[in-house]
């Protein structure tokens, strides 16, 4: 092969260097986000007063990213992605700025939320110009390191908020991504380029986008509402399921009439799309399931402080990063990847399954060694299963199925996250309410119960509450386990195709793609 199939002359591979680099702060930014409050979050809610809306925090801003991320994607191709992350971070940066000065929960929830529009785009569009500069068969390795991204904020996130809360306080969980936004503002307007073509006329399926963003938003409500909130069998939570259900068909009808849908039902004719659909669903549930009340845990249960519960997350975090990183080489070098995904599954599994044995008064080791596993599991797989789906289209509508693969991942993460926060908050405060004195947590009740606090009560008060903490959140691990080998099993089934070599390859491909979605329109105008 040539340089001119094979594009490895030096002003290109510094180009793609800087390019990353810009989309590598992107990314940073995004994923630091879902987790630098995690450990300052009980700090937090005790400081407002809103330890009852706890699971809400985190449940905005992954609402937000949900409901975003399609539309960004599907814009991404048709406008460029160039001033989509902009406007992300732009978004991102007024969230950002709006939590730092919050004084209550509604409106941190609310900068939360703006936060989640702008992290949608970050998220998904740095994937996706990713696939402008560089072939499939080499993306391996550029996604791995995405995912090593990922892996450090999952620690990182942890250990800046613990810093932050200890030190010049947890507002500075918001602030520092000021800075960083501008940061990346200039990067993108420096380095990212325009799209060599853009279509002359886009039609934006606005219905398409409202229908999917009530759909999304009823589920996530009534996933966060349920067993808590209000009963599971209460007519608000009825209400919710019966307009998910109805927004959901809806959706597809209008997708089938759209001349430009937000997420095109042809996607779906792909069998590796479907089958990592269900993969991408699945780790979400586990991951933010898993990790959005760890650090929560430790500080409350294990009894250290912020910092510490932010660097007991590293071990996760080093299983995650060198695994990414590993496979993505592994990839990129032999071209192979079906096996990784679900191996990745099987070893999530266990890591559950061994934090699902945690008891208090266990060893740190143990605790550990238990994240150790997970971080490997979820290292193997995350990024490689997008690598199959933008393998799996055109160019023409990389960034669709990059944000359709996105999409369902977060839609498992929300639901893990908030059915977790609400499996947990319920249990917590029904086992509370029981054992625990309305006067116990120095006259402001369970809802107010800090870690400062808890530490502060007496021994026998001190025990019910650490007792219940334990209680309420390990039982879950255990009841996430089996869904992962689940996703094992359905990912055997995906066919390995050859990775491409160039992008001028993936180019060409596009009249297949093209042809399919002209095929499909043209159906879908004959219905009309």
């Amino acid at each position: 092969m040539t340089n001119s199939t094979i594009p490895t002359d030096a002003h290109h591979r510094r180009t793609v260097r800087l390019v990353f680099a810009a989309l590598m702060l992107v990314m940073l930014l995004a994923s630091l986000s879902q987790t630098v409050l995690s450990t300052a979050l009980p700090t937090i809610v005790g400081s407002l007063d809103g330890a009852d809306h706890i699971a809400w925090v985190m449940t905005a801003y992954l609402l937000g990213m949900t409901v975003t991320m399609p539309i960004y994607g599907r814009l991404g191709d048709r406008l460029g992605r160039k001033p989509l992350l902009l406007l992300a971070i732009t978004l991102f940066s007024i969230g950002s700025l709006v939590g730092a000065l919050a004084q209550d929960m509604s409106v941190l929830i609310a900068a939360r939320a703006v936060q989640g529009l702008g992290g949608g785009g970050l998220m998904v569009l740095s994937q996706a110009a990713i696939a402008d500069v560089v072939p499939a068969r080499e993306r391996g390795k550029y996604m791995g390191i995405l995912g090593a991204v990922f892996g450090l904020s999952s620690v990182a996130g942890p250990l800046l908020g613990g810093w932050f809360t200890e030190g010049p306080g947890w507002r500075w969980t918001f602030w520092i991504n000021v800075p960083l936004g501008i940061v990346a503002f200039v990067a993108v307007v420096l380095l990212l380029q325009k799209p060599v073509v853009e279509r002359a006329k886009t039609r934006v399926d606005h219905l398409g986008m409202a229908l999917l963003a009530i759909a999304t938003s009823a589920l996530i409500l009534g996933a966060t509402w349920g067993g808590h909130q209000y009963d599971w069998d209460s007519p608000q939570i009825i209400s919710l399921a019966v307009v998910t259900v109805v927004g959901a068909i809806a959706f597809v009808f209008a997708e089938r009439r759209a001349q430009e849908p937000v997420m095109p039902l042809s996607l779906f004719r792909d069998r590796n799309f479907n089958l990592t659909t269900v993969g991408v669903i699945i780790l979400g549930v586990c991951m933010f399931g898993s990790l959005s009340y760890l650090p929560t845990y430790l500080q409350m249960s294990v009894g250290v402080d912020a910092t510490h519960a932010g660097l007991m997350m590293i071990p996760m975090m080093g299983g995650m990063l060198v695994t990414s990183i590993v496979v993505g080489q592994a990839v990129s070098r032999t071209g192979r990847y079906r096996w990784f995904p679900i191996l990745g599954a099987v070893v999530t599994g266990l890591g559950l399954l061994l934090l699902s044995t945690i008891d208090i008064g266990d060893s740190r080791w143990q605790i550990e060694g238990s994240l150790l596993v997970l971080g490997i599991g979820i290292g193997l797989g995350m990024q490689v299963l997008t690598l199959i789906v933008q393998n799996s289209f055109s160019h023409r509508i990389v960034g669709t199925a990059t944000a359709a693969n996105n999409y369902f991942r977060q839609v498992g993460g929300t639901l893990g996250a908030a059915a977790v926060g609400s499996i947990f908050t319920s249990r917590l405060t029904d086992s509370l309410s029981r054992q625990l004195p309305e006067t116990g947590a120095s006259g402001g009740g369970s809802s107010s119960l800090t870690p400062d606090s808890v530490a502060q009560l007496p021994q026998a008060l001190h025990d019910i509450v650490v007792g219940a903490y334990n209680d309420a959140l390990m039982p879950i691990f255990l009841w996430l386990a089996p869904f992962t080998l689940v996703s094992a099993a359905v990912l055997w089934f995906v066919h390995e195709k050859p990775l491409r070599h160039t992008i001028e390859a993936a180019r060409k491909d596009e009249s297949i793609g093209e042809q399919t979605l002209d095929a499909a329109e043209a159906m879908t105008g004959a219905e009309r």
